[in-house]
This record gives C-alpha cells, sequence and structure tokens, in this order.
C-alpha cells in the first residue's frame, strides 16, 4: 500500500517526563475530485462533468475513482471504463494529482442527476439516510446468491489479524481505516487504507474492478471500523455477500443487508463475532 503518511513536529508531554520535541507521523488527508466523462448523442464529444469531492488519504486514487462508479451503479465490469488518469493543472512530477478522469465506453449510460447529492463527502462519512436507500434500491445491484458461499467461523477469526498486518500506513500514524478482500478460505486477496472507511472499501473495489472480479460473489469484505450503512451499500453493488467489521454495525446497514440477503457480521475481534442478517452463510 501507499506511504500515506507526513512528518510534523510535536512537543511531547509525559506524566513523568519533561516536555520534549519530536517529530510524529500523521495520515495525510487531501480532497480528490472526481471527473466523469460519457458520450451522449448527438453530442461529437464526450460530456464531462465533477460527480464527487472527497477527502481521502493519497495512493490507489484511480481505483478509488473507479470503486466510486461501482458504488453508484455507473459501472459493473471494467470494460465499462475507457480511461482513467490523474488530471488537472496541478500534476506532481510522479504524474499524480489531485483530480481523476475516468471516461465511460461509448453505450455506457449515465444519468448526472442522480450524483447531484454526492458531490462533497468528508473523510469520515459519505452519504447516508433514506435517499441514498431508496437510490440503491433503484440501481439494480447484482444479486447475492442464498448460503453462498459457506464461510467456517475459524476463518472469520484469522481475518482481522491478517488486515491489520496489511495496515503499514496505520502501523506508523494509527490514523487510519482499512478494508480488505478474502477469499473463502481466508486468504486476503486485496487491502487498501484511507483516512475514510468509504474510500478505503472504493480502492478495494476498484482494484477489483480493474482485475475483473466482480461481481465478487465468493468474497468477503472486512473493515476495520463500523459497518455503516454506505459500506453495506458498496458491498453489495460490488456483489460481495459477506461484510464484517470490527466494530458495531448500524440499524440502517443491517436494515438494508437484510433487505438485500447480505450477511453482515459485527464485533469481529477477540476470537468472537455476531452475525446479524443472513447466518446462513457461517
Amino acid at each position: 500500500m501507499s506511504s500515506g503518511f507526513t512528518e510534523v513536529p510535536v512537543v511531547r508531554h509525559g506524566r513523568t517526563k519533561r516536555s520534549a520535541t519530536d517529530t510524529d507521523e500523521l495520515a495525510i488527508e487531501e480532497p480528490l475530485e472526481i471527473r466523469l466523462a460519457w458520450h451522449e448523442p448527438p453530442h461529437l464529444t464526450p460530456q464531462a462533468k465533477s460527480i464527487s469531492l472527497t477527502m481521502r488519504t493519497p495512493g490507489d486514487d484511480l481505483a478509488l475513482a473507479r470503486g466510486f462508479l461501482v458504488s453508484e451503479g455507473i459501472v459493473r465490469h471494467r470494460d465499462d471504463v475507457v480511461s482513467v488518469e490523474h488530471c488537472g493543472p496541478a500534476v506532481r512530477a510522479d504524474g499524480t494529482s489531485n483530480v481523476v478522469r475516468l471516461e465511460l465506453a461509448r453505450g455506457a449510460t449515465f444519468d448526472p442527476a442522480r450524483l447531484e447529492r454526492h458531490f462533497y463527502t468528508t473523510s469520515s462519512c459519505g452519504v447516508c439516510g433514506k435517499t441514498s436507500l431508496d437510490a440503491v434500491r433503484t440501481t439494480d445491484p447484482p444479486a447475492l446468491e442464498p448460503g453462498s458461499p459457506r464461510v467456517r467461523a475459524s476463518v472469520v477469526h484469522r481475518m482481522p489479524t491478517l488486515l491489520r498486518e496489511a495496515q503499514d500506513t496505520f502501523a506508523r500514524t494509527g490514523g487510519l481505516h482499512a478494508a480488505g478482500l478474502f477469499d473463502e478460505e481466508g486468504t486476503l486477496e486485496i487491502a487498501a487504507e484511507d483516512v475514510g472507511r468509504h474510500n478505503a472499501v472504493d480502492k478495494v473495489v476498484g482494484r477489483a474492478l480493474a482485475e475483473g472480479r466482480l461481481p465478487a460473489r465468493a468474497r468477503l469484505l472486512m473493515v476495520s471500523g463500523r459497518a455503516s450503512f454506505e459500506l453495506v451499500q458498496k458491498a453489495v453493488m460490488a456483489g460481495i455477500p459477506v461484510l464484517a467489521a470490527v466494530g458495531a454495525p448500524s440499524s440502517l446497514a443491517v436494515e438494508l443487508a437484510r433487505e438485500m440477503g447480505l450477511t453482515l457480521l459485527g464485533f469481529v475481534r477477540d476470537e468472537r463475532f455476531n452475525v446479524y442478517t443472513d447466518a446462513g452463510r457461517v
């Protein structure tokens, strides 16, 4: 994973030690604007629009942008996106910037009005509420097969440790969330970190899209924090049937998981967990 941290000067105070000047490593938080271009007859050139501005930790930006499009039901397969790149006037020497532009394939449909509710999201929370719940119900997400996959409890118990071991930047800063995609046997296939839970999940989903793994019907998604409605939404839209969280789920997360047939696990830590919906997969 990318090293999304920086050093800042601090003055440390302790109970028995005198104050001392030192440095501390902090997770980086910067804005990322996602721009979408699509072909719309009778226009000869692609139409373009800024569709989201999110606060994120730099790294895996292209995956984050792809994952956002999956979460919103704009794309389903990697061929739906013909190009994705950093752009804008402030492109750095390494080719990155705080703006990513994606272009949809010809024939892909896009309704700009659907994303008006999303233009700005913070790092701590994306979108939520009744409007979003109605939206996910109308985007025709991939169907989740009942009872599949079958996951052993011993596999679930191992997942938090494996995800934590993949959190390089968290180990340095203590300030990042993580998400990981596991197979049925508990192998960690994709991991990502970010100051925002939803961004970490989008990075994982975006990489899965680029690798042609969606819908991820035989996979489990693990997140380091709580399970919000939005994370359930993202799992459902990626075709992931099991979502496990270190923390608690929200009531709306449970409601959506139950309606969509997703298995939702909470408090996955210390060799225990709760199954809130669709216990038949565990």
